[in-house]
Parts: C-alpha cells; sequence; structure tokens
C-alpha cells in the first residue's frame, strides 16, 4: 500500500502522523527492530492497529515512512563557495550519517517497502540545489553525481563490510566532476 498523499497539512491525520512516527523512534530506541510491532506502536501513539494499517499498509512501509522524514533536510546543503567544496562537505556528510547504525537500518527500511523512490527525489533534490548554485561551471548532471557519490556509497553501506574511505569517495567527486 503505498503512503497517501495530498492529505491536509494540519488537522487529525497531521497528529495521528506525527504521533505514530514518535513512538517509532521511541520504540527503536529501546527495543530491538525484531521485536517492535504494529501494537505496540498503536499503543505508545494512542491510536489502534488499525489506524496504521489503514494508513501505512504495514509495518515495512511505515518503518519506510519514518526513515524518510528523518532523512529529509531540515535545511539546503552547505554552500562552500565552489561546486567541489559542497559536495565534499555533502557527500562526507551523507557518508557518515548512511554508515551509522542509524542510518544503516534507515536505508534497509527504504530499501525494502515500495517507497524506494522517495529516496532518490530527496537525494536529486539535495544534489540540484548544488548544482544550481555554480550554473556558469558545467556542473555534471544530478543523475551523474546519483551515479558516482550516492550509488556506490549506498551499495558499500548496505553490502559490504567497510563503506567508503573519505579518500576513496573524494576521488569519486573529481570524477564526478570531470567533463
Amino acid at each position: 500500500m503505498a503512503i497517501k498523499e495530498g492529505l491536509r497539512p494540519g488537522g487529525r491525520s497531521a497528529r495521528v502522523q506525527e504521533s505514530v512516527h514518535r513512538a517509532v523512534r521511541q520504540l527503536l530506541e529501546t527495543h530491538e527492530r525484531s521485536g517492535v510491532t504494529v501494537p505496540m506502536i498503536a499503543a505508545c501513539a494512542g491510536v489502534t492497529p488499525s489506524t496504521i494499517y489503514r494508513r501505512w499498509g504495514d509495518l515495512s512501509v511505515l518503518l519506510a515512512d519514518v526513515a524518510l522524514a528523518r532523512m529529509r533536510p531540515d535545511t539546503e546543503p552547505a554552500n562552500t563557495g565552489s561546486l567541489r567544496g559542497d559536495l565534499q562537505a555533502w557527500a562526507e556528510q551523507y557518508l557518515d550519517e548512511m554508515s551509522s547504525d542509524v542510518g544503516r537500518n534507515m536505508m534497509r527500511d527504504v530499501q525494502s517497502s515500495p517507497t524506494q523512490g522517495y529516496c532518490v527525489s530527496i537525494l536529486s533534490g539535495q544534489l540540484q540545489v548544488m548544482v544550481d548554485r555554480y550554473p556558469l561551471s558545467a556542473p555534471p548532471s544530478v543523475d551523474r553525481l546519483i551515479n558516482l557519490l550516492a550509488a556506490p556509497t549506498v551499495f558499500r553501506i548496505l553490502f559490504s563490510a567497510q563503506p567508503l574511505a573519505v579518500e576513496e569517495l573524494h576521488a569519486l567527486i573529481d570524477l564526478a566532476l570531470k567533463n
């Protein structure tokens, strides 16, 4: 079941979403992920399990929704004065946050749900902000940046014993910036 879009901001729907998201975050801090259930979340959030199932469909979609909400940036990427500097600051922060236990779990939640496309749109939006800052420098496309920076970072975090080293990340930035 897809997350419903177009819901009114504010109102009961927003309160339910915030309450359920808060409950998920609290429970994940105190319980093993495999031990968290929809009835536990509902009790903590003060809603019925049917409310959660009706809105999110199942636990994996709810966990992905919470993860995506946490992944959404509160501010624009840092403006260092150069595209290379902006990309380095962004990529290093992304690597650091996503290679943490919390970040890995968020990525796994998103990966195992039907909401994967939202993650790409979040990353694309952040990268587009940086590219748009430097229109005269013939910046690489957002797709190129996703392919050369985000994809290897995510792959190594999810499927390797070790995430990318910062030096490897810098080499990928150099490659992405070559015309």
